[in-house]
């Protein structure tokens, strides 16, 4: 099959010098046959297998944010979402996993540097991250007393290190909120990943009880001071934190349009001789899903553009660019879903079977776009500060 990412993929004016992800890009494509060949067990068991999930991480790509001081690569945010899209054309979840992963090695920029270095000693360092719920952390001395529950902790069973959001008083939304990381030890992991779509990113709930979290292993969740000079990591973290993911599902459709179109040139509609590669609406709906898909990408390296340059400059710039993220997020999602959904039902009842490609990904791209990165909200938080009102969360 051709390489799905290429399929659809267009030279990206403001990416980053193309020799440092050339060999990551390189390596998702020879990791290709064993993806496919061990995708079963990725819906069986809700998790990668973990020969998978060894490669992923020996592939690199679970540093791709770590600073070049430390020892990783920090990839510009163009050329990171380069990197997430082609491993996301493979499979939706591996895309995931390697966003969130490669997203979370930014922590890099924000530790100390001794506590990062140690950490990512371990070559197959994973960071589980989780910020759909809020803890509970009380100080003592030499740090704090963190107990909670946390959702989505996608690829927990992997998980070297988890980042939780905790507060002294989780029940106050004005309270200050902490990330704390926690070790593999001190959390149990909680059997409820029974989903539809990426399944195989094994993002189940975990717990803590009444864990001492060391200082040196916290920092604020908002307006936190760097600790390494690159512009990655004076960024907005929240910003910084969505575009992690924002090109899984891009991906997932880019690799959705590659399988449609092999499946096109050998199957024909019931009663009819005529391959769907032949039919002239089938053509129009490809040539469509294609316009859409790069559109979608080129409002959003388009609003990154703004936000890297607005970063330094602030103000109201500043402002309006962590909006216009927000809904290019929320917009390359739903484009991702009307893609696949369009190819699906040209397909026919071919893509209602789970060994068409086409199911999964249609699955796959719904499950991703329920994500609070690029939820439908965003385009209501946009809206008020369009209409001079406040964002109206106090996330933004």
């Amino acid at each position: 099959m051709r390489d799905p990412y290429h399929a659809v993929k267009m030279d990206d004016p403001v990416a980053g010098a193309p020799d440092r992800v050339s060999h990551v890009l390189e390596a998702i494509h020879v990791l290709a046959p064993l993806i496919t060949g061990r995708r079963s067990e990725f819906d069986r068991d809700r998790r990668l297998p973990d020969e998978v999930f060894a490669a992923l991480a020996d592939a690199g790509l679970f540093r791709l944010w770590l600073p070049e001081a430390l020892g990783g690569p920090e990839l510009s945010p163009f050329d990171f979402m380069r990197v997430i899209e082609a491993a996301s054309a493979l499979d939706g979840s591996v895309g995931w996993l390697a966003g969130n992963g490669g997203g979370m090695s930014r922590i890099g920029g924000y530790l100390d540097e001794a506590v990062v270095r140690e950490w990512f000693a371990d070559p197959r360092a994973f960071v589980v991250s989780s910020t759909g719920a809020v803890g509970t952390v009380g100080p003592v001395a030499g740090g704090y007393r963190l107990s909670g529950r946390w959702p989505f902790g996608s690829g927990a069973h992997h998980g070297t290190r988890f980042m939780v959001l905790a507060s002294v008083r989780p029940e106050d939304p004005d309270s200050p909120l902490l990330c704390c990381y926690l070790g593999r030890a001190d959390v149990t992991i909680l059997d409820n990943w029974h989903v539809s779509g990426l399944r195989g990113t094994g993002s189940f709930d975990f717990d803590a009880r009444d864990i001492f979290v060391p200082a040196a292993h916290v920092h604020p969740f908002l307006g936190l001071q760097p600790t390494q000079p690159g512009l990655l990591y004076r960024m907005p973290p929240s910003s910084v934190f969505a575009w992690s993911i924002c090109g899984v599902p891009l991906g997932i459709a880019a690799g959705a349009i590659a399988s449609f179109a092999e499946l096109a040139g050998r199957k024909s509609r019931q009663g009819t001789r005529v391959l769907l590669c032949e039919r002239e609406t089938v053509q129009a709906t490809v040539g469509r899903a294609r316009a859409m898909l790069r559109a979608a990408r080129g409002f959003l390296t388009d609003a990154m553009a703004e936000l890297m340059a607005a970063t330094d400059t602030g103000g109201q710039r500043l402002v309006e660019a962590r909006a216009d993220i927000r809904i290019a997020n929320a917009h390359a999602a739903e484009t991702a879903m009307s893609v696949t959904d369009m190819l699906a039902a040209s397909a026919g009842a071919a893509a209602i079977f789970e060994s068409c490609a086409l199911e999964r990904a249609a699955r796959d791209a719904h499950a991703a776009a329920k994500h609070i990165a690029m939820s439908p909200n965003n385009y209501v938080t946009a809206g008020r500060l369009a209409l001079g009102l406040d964002p109206g969360t106090a996330r933004f």
